[in-house]
């Protein structure tokens, strides 16, 4: 088994004046003080950034010896898996470690995303989607989720309501996460109506049911089981799954996460768990659509029910399972590469009761769900606290 014993988060938004090379040096340095190590005592550096275009500066497993000296000989890797770019770092150092080639990894995922135009930015995305198919849909990768919302809505009915009600709820959760992009609570009215302000991005998604465009980083420091217990913090890979699926939309069901489902249902055999025994999860909300078609994914809800968990409160802070407490994508931002290791901090500290005001009274079991692609690439982990 693989523990997190510590870990570092940026803030996330437009971060003027800072680069991939500051933002890993940061992130660097503030886990290893966290985790109450030195750099000499990390085995193997892996790295999650998607770049294609994003910064100038690549190779940035090359960047660990800036971020500190002492990493200069430190074996280094850099992984890219679209949007799940941040945890496919975290399951190759938790490979790592499990082989025994070592004890202690230091992940960090980064991505610096504002300094790009947007219509570059537009095209960047669309690099996570089959290109050949999928190059010419209007809106870029929002349009490939508008397609998605539409084809959702032509076979359940409209559900701009309940997308609303998933934005406002994000959105008033990250108020209180001191990392987020966005701390505004925009509330349901706004969220629910077309506006100059919110017009729609790609109908039927609006403005607001859209994650935002950001720069961050953040990091974890993973050890054994045997390394972890000796240490501060110990919040254990009860289950850790990765399931894919076809990269052509036009092979699959539109209105299904079928790889995200498979990955649910493989972690909590594996935790030996049911979902509602979870104190909370964090899900990917690139698009407001995702976190419904999660909902019925993890299990939450039958097919094309998904706006029934959002209008009972289910997935609210103070509901059955609160999902992103955090704010999620929609609110704390989308780094691509800096996300899925952001997704686990913000359940790790949950776990170890440091979420501060974004805090789930009494949380025990944490689920992350972080997506590469239109739920091509699935991980699906199942966090404990073991000390």
């Amino acid at each position: 088994m693989v523990s997190i014993v510590g870990w570092a988060h940026s803030k996330f938004g437009k971060l003027e004046g800072q680069s991939v090379e500051s933002l890993m040096s940061e992130m660097t340095k503030v886990a290893l003080a966290h985790a109450e190590i030195g750099p000499g005592e990390v085995d193997g550096c892996f790295v999650g950034v998607y770049n294609n275009g994003f910064t100038q500066q690549d190779f940035c497993a090359g960047l660990f010896s800036v971020a500190d000296r002492a990493l200069r000989h430190t074996p280094a890797t850099r992984v890219e898996n679209a949007c799940a770019t941040g945890s496919a770092a975290i399951y190759a150092a938790r490979d790592y470690i499990q082989s025994g080639r070592g004890r202690i990894a230091l992940v960090v995922g980064v991505e610096k995303m504002t300094d790009t135009p947007i219509a570059k930015v537009s095209d960047i995305l669309l690099s996570a989607s089959f290109h050949r198919e999928e190059a010419s849909v209007e809106g870029g990768f929002a349009g490939v989720f508008g397609q998605i919302a539409g084809a959702y809505f032509q076979r359940y009915g409209d559900q701009s309501e309940g997308l609303a009600m998933i934005a406002a709820k994000n959105h008033k959760n990250a108020v209180s996460n001191p990392y987020a992009h966005m701390r505004k609570d925009l509330g349901f009215d706004f969220c629910n109506t077309i506006s100059e302000k919110n017009p729609y991005a790609a109908a039927p998604l609006r403005r607001t049911d859209c994650s935002l465009i950001s720069d961050g980083a953040a990091a974890v420091i993973l050890a054994d089981t045997e390394t972890a217990l000796t240490m501060k913090r110990a919040v254990a890979f009860r289950a850790g799954v990765q399931v894919n699926d076809f990269l052509p939309l036009s092979k699959r069901d539109l209105t299904r996460f079928e790889g995200a489902s498979l990955a649910w249902k493989s972690a909590l055999a594996t935790a030996k768990l049911d979902l509602m025994d979870l104190s909370l999860v964090e899900t990917h909300d690139c698009f407001t659509i995702a976190e419904m078609l999660e909902y019925e994914a993890m299990g939450l809800a039958k097919q094309g029910e998904g706006a029934q968990v959002i209008s009972d409160g289910i997935s609210q802070k103070d509901g059955a399972l609160p999902v992103n407490p955090s704010g999620g994508l929609k609110a704390r931002g989308h780094p691509l590469g800096a996300t899925g290791v952001s997704m686990h901090v913000m359940a790790a500290m949950q776990l170890m009761n440091e979420a501060q005001d974004m805090q789930i009274p009494n949380a025990e079991l944490a689920g992350v769900f972080n997506m590469g692609g239109a739920a091509v690439a699935n991980y699906v982990s199942i966090l404990e606290r073991i000390k």
